[in-house]
């Protein structure tokens, strides 16, 4: 019964794909298809002794009409199935990300039905229900301007299926100018068996300035507190700017802050009147801000060095984070692509340091191998209710090879193991993946 609305979505999405030659005069109606398949196995051993391990093989499949600006039938179709031989059929999981159909009207109408993701919204955006959205060019200087409202149910992440009396319902407006300027601003109510999970105001921005300047800003800003305990305010916020003085320089500026709160766990608590702490609605904080500058010092040869100051919770104090290193395309006319770099941190009662090498190189027209190799020297131990610690590690080690092939224009073969060591462990992993295009 879960499958069922793929099932039906897909018949559809089918039957407008033979018809959609007599729609859309003058618009390119061919359907674009992506079909990948994966098998993967991991295994473990410690101190000589074999750990439990799994095998999990996976389908992708991808079906999507054309963008139709002068009106036409859309349809979308994106899901992943997988299953654990090594298990029983009970772990078998089907992730639908996009399962609708819809059709816009030359008056720049148009409708959608069925599963949907709406990247206008963020991480917001999963809706399961319908979609109404009006599209008009040239509007304010702008080049084109949208506004959507829609509602429905929540779609679960891992699973087909929705989640149980949580429904989803809401509004947006994005204002698209010339050179990709994008600026968008949604409100998102969620419900949870009659009471307001939450209600929040998203935007999302891409501003360009000329050829030198960009900047990209995301936020939401919860109108209340969860599930109207507490107070709301800005609980996500990330900004990144790049600006390029001169063609061999690139700077780069980030800040990143948010809260990070168990919603649903709180709503859950309030529907069945058990009382609400003051921690769980303060939540996790962690802020970011840092930078980096890019050199180009030489044709396709470019290095980079960066300061960051991190802070996982607001009882933490901050600490420092540095950058550096170098990528390279055909070095030295080689046909070698390298990239090394490496990130230090240091705090007042932990470090860490990571290396990371790739090596890549075309053997053939159709074929492309490359090698990884990385350190690191922390892992992240979860202790339970009372929380979490960042431990120093004896140095973990990981090697990687994979070969990508073309076997030809639309047909590509993936190959890829790497092998992990961490102290007296030892964890080996294989990777082979079908992907089609057409």
């Amino acid at each position: 019964m879960r499958r069922s609305p793929l099932t039906l979505v897909l018949a559809a999405a089918l039957a407008y794909t033979s018809t959609a030659s007599a729609q859309g005069a003058g618009q390119n109606t061919r359907p674009s298809v992506r079909v990948s398949f994966t098998a993967q196995s991991f295994t473990a051993t410690e101190a000589g002794a074999s750990l439990p391990g799994f095998s999990e093989i996976a389908l992708s499949a991808t079906l999507a009409s054309p963008t139709l600006d002068q009106g036409g039938t859309e349809y979308r179709i994106d899901f992943r199935a997988a299953g654990y031989p090594q298990t029983t059929s009970q772990d078998r999981r089907i992730s639908i990300y996009d399962a609708y159909v819809g059709r816009r009207l030359g008056n720049g109408l148009g409708v959608r039905a069925g599963q949907m993701w709406l990247n206008d919204l963020g991480g917001l955006g999963a809706l399961g229900g319908m979609l109404v959205e009006l599209v008009r060019p040239n509007v304010a200087g702008f080049r084109r301007v949208r506004i959507g409202g829609f509602g429905g149910l929540e779609p679960q992440i891992l699973d087909a299926g929705y989640v149980k009396n949580v429904t989803k319902a809401g509004g947006y407006a994005a204002l698209e100018g010339q050179g990709g300027w994008r600026d968008t601003f949604g409100l998102v109510i969620v419900r949870n068996s009659g009471l307001t999970e939450r209600s929040v105001l998203t935007t999302t921005n891409f501003l360009p300035f000329g050829r030198r300047l960009f900047v990209y800003q995301a936020a939401e800003f919860d109108l209340k507190g969860p599930a109207g305990n507490g107070s709301g305010g800005l609980t996500y916020l990330f900004a990144n700017g790049r600006y390029s003085p001169m063609p061999i320089i690139e700077l780069q500026a980030v800040y990143h802050r948010g809260r990070s709160v168990d919603v649903r766990g709180i709503t859950l608590d309030q529907l069945a009147g058990r009382p609400v702490s003051a921690r769980s609605l303060e939540g996790l904080l962690y802020e970011s801000i840092g930078g980096r500058v890019t050199f180009l010092i030489a044709r396709n040869v470019r290095l980079f060095a960066g300061y960051t100051r991190d802070r996982n919770n607001r009882e933490d104090a901050s600490t420092a984070r540095v950058t550096f290193g170098g990528f390279a395309t055909n070095l030295l006319g080689s046909g070698v692509d390298l990239n090394v770099s490496d990130a230090r941190m240091r705090g007042p009662s932990t470090s860490y340091d990571s290396w990371d090498v790739s090596l890549g190189r075309s053997l053939t027209r159709r074929m492309y191998l490359s090698a990884d190799y990385s350190t690191s020297l922390s892992s992240f131990r979860l202790l339970g209710p009372e929380g979490f610690a960042i431990d120093a590690r004896p140095r973990t080690s990981r090697l990687s090879i994979s070969d990508l092939i073309r076997l030809n224009g639309r047909v590509s073969l993936l190959a890829s193991g790497d092998r992990t060591r961490d102290g007296t462990l030892t964890e080996l992993r294989w990777l082979l993946s079908l992907i089609s295009r057409f």
